[in-house]
């Protein structure tokens, strides 16, 4: 899956990822390779990005809104 999280300064994230966990507003979830058309809004919390070679990145955000489809997840964050 390609990742891009943007925040209104500049773009912090962009690349490959197997797994990505978000801090939904209703609760965590994560999104796996061929995860269903999703938008969903974001609440304070911690992206989690485990990349194609297993390691881990963590990114805190205080809002947003995530988009997948098609394997492209885009999120727009603060």
């Amino acid at each position: 899956m390609f990742i891009e999280i943007i925040t209104p300064d500049k773009k912090i994230f962009s690349g490959e990822a197997s797994l990505v966990q978000l801090p939904g507003t209703d609760g965590s979830f994560e999104i796996l390779n061929n995860h269903a058309p999703i938008i969903s809004t974001l609440a304070k919390g911690k992206i989690k990005i485990i990349n194609a070679e297993k390691n881990t990145q963590f990114f805190e955000i205080k809002s947003g809104v995530v988009e997948v489809l098609k394997n492209n997840i885009i999120i727009l964050a603060e």
